[in-house]
């Protein structure tokens, strides 16, 4: 690594900058230390000494209080560690600063963090996936395997002939029994990451330098590993029960122990939710998928009246933070959101551009999930933000292409009448990275197929803004754009905005464009070239810009509401057990419900985050931040540009005499009739170090991981940003 300082130098940090650093730094290390302490104790779980030793210590420090009985033990140490480690790294990211563009770190070939980020797998049922996350797999799977092999020998080891008998089982029967169990064991420890990374506005994510949407393949990984155990663990108590003559357990539900029906209700829901998640299903019938997810409630529920409150504390801290950010997105999604124009493209494509709130800021390759109620109440989907909050501080803009059923509704809506003068939108995000670090590289090359452009438009549209806004040098950029038919290089319109720039493309933003058309040998007339259409919207006086729902110190919020909503639960739920749960149970589980006490945890959760929730959320509508100008936003503005980089092909007159989007036309290069050869224009790039990004086809993704991890050009960082679902 090396330090490369812009000429202009750099000032020295404030005392507050310093203050900052250091609280940073202490979260982190808290952070890791409760995180690995948590780890050890799923390591130490199975064993005697965590058993026969730490067990009784933890039940006497914590299961004997009459404020919250037996389930103080796994409350306070597995759930309440977790809660802790969320809440700092809310601090934590409050805290962490954008990178001082003139105190850039540049990569260097070689370099172990490098190897770490390199690709290791490119084909597979996994993906593309690094070697950092193939050494995480392998370490959790050991974790799992330890687990399970630990439980056996220990239980097996007391698993007699005579001890078997005494219950009326042979030795095979009792060693299934005592195995399914363990097996249920082993899906709590998956069960207790699963939700995580579908937590989009959670701590814990960014915190660790991912991002919702590169991380849902670790959902979609847990989620195949839960099933793949749970069913296994039902499996075999079907079996025992049969062979035992005790049909009658399945439909049995033990108000004081295990409630098998229970168990079984949130095993088919799973099963359910599993069956659609198979490729063939999930992309023919989408819609089927997306409702059948919505299963995952009656899974959770009836998991937690199956295991009783007390154990559900090992699994739920995930599932507990991510409840936390879903009613924050139900908050967030119940506003009416102001749409400001709808750009309607030859290749299918609408950009829409909704207000924003100027002190909302985000990240290039940011997500953001829209609603429109006209053509469905209940399906979000989710776009890339192709704008850049440094550039266009008050506008947001996606990119929707005609792909599927719901995107196809929407452009046959806009293109087919200019009568539609208002579009009802509700918004959940923008998710994204909590910073990017492009500028670390001496080069940015960016691969796309297709409608896989629009990632990069944000990352384009913000080096533009950093290159006016801070002297500082930019990456040399290179955009590298696969299309089917010369219509689609009108996407090429949307990597400048309709206005914010001034007349021509800053001096230091070195860009090159190869734009291929696999399908066409030769550019289209003139004639036949279609043009870019803009509808402009009126706006309701209930429409509000899109803001954060936690202000601009969403992070410290957020924590605020974790640390508060989880401080009322115990409050409430200690007083119910002092008083009323205790007098009746005295802390032996035999007496009082334990469907109803598992229930009346579950409703005072809930209770605690809709509460603190609510109050956040209408505590920073209250104190808007930033002066926004509400009023009715007229339907003025710089019209559309009618020409594209097409036009370059066609020798035609150009409209626009002198703008950037003619210094764009000027940087690109067309192709016609042929595929780009990805190794000679990869290996081709100068640089000590080049960031490669690659959004498309899976074909074309794995091509592009193959050549940087071949070691053919060791200047190559390929960026571990995934932008499929």
């Amino acid at each position: 690594m090396e330090i490369t300082k812009s000429n202009t130098g750099g000032s020295s940090p404030t005392a507050g900058e310093e203050f900052k650093d250091m609280i940073k730094g202490v979260s982190k290390f808290f952070m890791m230390v409760v995180f690995l302490g948590t780890i050890m104790l799923w390591i130490m779980m199975p064993t005697l000494t965590y058993r026969n030793k730490w067990l009784p210590y933890m039940r006497l420090k914590f299961g004997a209080s009459t404020y919250f009985g037996a389930s103080g033990t796994t409350l306070f140490m597995y759930m309440f560690p977790m809660v802790v480690v969320a809440c700092l790294g809310c601090v934590y990211l409050h805290c962490k600063k954008r990178k001082n563009p003139h105190h850039i770190i540049r990569e260097k070939n070689g370099g172990v963090l490098r190897a770490l980020r390199k690709p290791m797998l490119v084909k597979g049922p996994l993906g593309i996936v690094s070697v950092t996350e193939i050494m995480f797999l392998a370490m959790f799977v050991a974790l799992l395997l330890w687990s399970f092999i630990t439980y056996l020998r220990n239980n097996f080891a007391t698993i007699t002939p005579k001890s078997a008998a005494a219950h009326g089982e042979s030795l095979w029967q009792a060693k299934l029994e005592s195995a399914a169990l363990r097996i249920g064991l082993i899906g709590n420890i998956c069960l207790a990451f699963l939700f995580l990374p579908v937590a989009r506005g959670s701590s814990l994510l960014p915190a660790v330098g991912l991002t919702s949407e590169s991380s849902i393949k670790y959902h979609i990984w847990l989620g195949h590993m839960v099933l793949a155990i749970f069913t296994v663990h039902g499996l075999c108590y079907i079996i025992y029960w049969v062979s035992m003559h005790e049909t009658s357990q399945m439909l049995m539900w033990d108000t004081k122990d295990i409630s098998n029906l229970a168990g079984e209700i949130s095993l088919v829901a799973g099963l359910l939710m599993w069956a659609t998640t198979f490729p063939a299903i999930r992309r023919r019938f989408f819609e089927v998928f997306f409702y059948t997810h919505y299963l995952y409630i009656v899974f959770m529920l009836f998991f937690v009246l199956h295991v009783g409150i007390s154990f559900s504390f090992i699994a739920f801290p995930g599932f507990y933070i991510f409840m936390v950010d879903r009613f924050l997105r139900f908050l967030q999604s119940r506003d009416n959101i102001r749409v400001l124009s709808a750009r309607i493209l030859p290749s299918h494509t609408i950009e829409l551009t909704f207000s924003k709130n100027p002190g909302l800021f985000y990240s290039p390759t940011s997500i953001l999930f829209v609603n429109i109620p006209s053509l469905s109440k209940l399906q979000w989907h989710p776009f890339t933000i192709t704008s850049s909050s440094k550039l266009e501080r008050e506008k947001l803009s996606v990119v929707i292409k005609s792909e599927g059923k719901w995107s196809t509704k929407l452009y046959q809506m806009l293109s087919s009448s200019d009568q539609i003068d208002h579009l009802a939108v509700s918004v959940e995000g923008p998710y994204g990275p909590a910073s990017t670090d492009f500028l670390r590289h001496e080069a940015l090359v960016m691969v796309s197929g297709g409608s896989g452009i629009t990632p990069f438009i944000s990352v384009i549209r913000d080096m533009i803004a950093t290159s006016q806004n801070q002297k500082c040098k930019i990456p040399k950029i290179t955009l590298i754009c696969a299309f089917k038919n010369s219509s689609e290089i009108s996407m090429l319109d949307l990597l400048l905005p309709l206005s914010g720039l001034q007349t021509q493309l800053p001096s230091n933003i070195d860009i090159k464009i190869e734009a291929f058309i696999t399908r066409e040998k030769e550019p289209r007339s003139e004639a036949t070239a279609e043009k870019i259409k803009t509808l402009w919207f009126r706006s309701s006086l209930s429409d509000q810009p899109i803001s954060s729902i936690l202000g601009p110190n969403s992070w410290l919020w957020l924590g605020g509401i974790l640390s508060s909503s989880f401080l009322i639960f115990l409050i409430i739920i200690g007083i119910i057990t002092k008083y009323y749960i205790y007098p009746i149970d005295h802390n032996t589980n035999k007496i009082y419900s334990l469907t109803s006490k598992t229930i009346i945890n579950i409703l005072v959760i809930c209770v605690s985050i809709m509460a603190t929730s609510s109050a956040a959320m209408f505590w920073n509508k209250k104190k808007k931040y930033g002066n926004v100008d509400n009023k009715q936003v007229q339907n003025v503005d710089v019209p559309s540009p009618t020409s594209s980089p097409t036009s370059c092909g066609n020798n035609s007159l150009r409209e626009i005499e002198s703008s950037p989007q003619e210094s764009l036309v000027q940087c690109t290069s067309l192709h016609y009739g042929e595929r780009p050869n990805l190794t000679k224009l990869l290996l081709g790039v100068e640089g000590s170090s080049v960031g490669v990004l690659v959004c498309g086809p899976k074909k074309m993704r794995q091509n592009v991981a193959k050549i940087c991890s071949s070691g053919l050009a060791k200047n190559l960082h390929f960026e571990s940003i995934s932008f499929s679902w």
